[in-house]
C-alpha cells in the first residue's frame, strides 16, 4: 500500500498566484485550546495502542486510561472507537481555509485553494497519522462503514460553504448538485490514493477540473 510522505513544494505545489498558507487553531480560548490538546492526546495514545496490539484488541477503556480520562470523557469527543481513527478536525480547519479565500474566486477554485493550504501546513506527526488513518480504514471493515458516514457529513460540509460563496441557500439543489459533483471526486481521489497524500492532491486538482470543464470525457 502507498503510504502519505512528508510535505514538499515539488510533491504538490500550490496553485499558481497562491501563496502558502498556515492553518488557524480551532479555538483561541483557553477552554478551546483545552479541548484540543484533550482530543489530540486520546487520538495519540489510540494509535499507539493500535500499533502494539492491534486496532480490535485495543478497548475504549484502554485508550481513556492512556490518555488520563474517562471512557464517558472518550465518548463526549468521539461517538465510536471508529470515530478516534476518522474524526481528526481536517474538515473544520478546511472550513476555516476556504474562507480564508479571496472573494473573487469562485467555489470550485476557493475549495481546491483552500486543500492546498491546509494540507501545506501539515507537520511530519499529521501526515503520519493521516498515513495510520489511511491504512486502518483500508483494513478494518468497520472503519471502512463508518468512513460513509464521514463523508456525507463532509458532503453537507461542502454544500455550506458553497452556498457562503455563492450567496444561495444551502437546501437549493443547485448547491447541493454542486457539493454532491466535488464529493465524488474526494472520495474517488482518497480512496484511489490508497493513503498517498500527493496523489490525493493530484486526483483531487484533476477532478476538480474537470468538473469545471463541465465533466467532458
Amino acid at each position: 500500500m502507498s503510504v502519505l510522505r512528508e510535505p514538499d513544494d515539488a510533491a504538490y505545489p500550490m496553485p499558481a498566484g497562491r501563496p502558502p498558507g498556515r492553518r488557524k487553531p480551532a479555538g483561541s480560548g483557553l477552554w478551546e485550546r483545552k479541548k484540543a490538546k484533550t482530543r489530540a492526546a486520546m487520538r495519540e495514545q489510540a494509535f499507539r495502542l493500535f500499533r502494539e496490539q492491534g486496532y480490535d484488541a485495543t478497548t475504549v477503556e484502554q485508550i481513556a486510561e492512556a490518555a488520563e480520562v474517562s471512557p464517558s470523557t472518550f465518548f463526549r469527543y468521539f461517538p465510536t472507537k471508529e470515530d478516534v481513527v476518522l474524526q481528526d478536525d481536517m474538515d473544520l480547519l478546511w472550513v476555516d481555509a476556504i474562507r480564508a479565500q479571496s472573494p473573487e474566486l469562485g467555489p470550485m477554485t476557493a475549495l481546491r485553494n483552500a486543500v492546498h493550504d491546509l494540507f501545506s501546513g501539515l507537520t511530519p506527526a499529521e501526515v503520519e497519522q493521516m498515513r495510520e488513518s489511511a491504512e486502518l480504514t483500508a483494513s478494518v471493515p468497520a472503519i471502512r462503514v463508518r468512513t460513509m458516514d464521514e463523508f456525507v457529513r463532509m458532503g453537507g460540509i461542502i454544500a455550506q460553504v458553497a452556498a457562503e460563496r455563492s450567496g444561495r441557500d444551502a437546501e437549493d439543489v443547485e448547491v447541493r448538485a454542486f457539493a454532491g459533483a466535488v464529493l465524488g471526486v474526494v472520495v474517488v481521489a482518497w480512496l484511489g490514493a490508497s493513503g498517498d497524500l500527493a496523489k490525493f492532491l493530484r486526483d483531487l486538482d484533476q477532478g476538480t477540473e474537470l468538473l469545471e470543464s463541465g465533466l467532458r470525457l
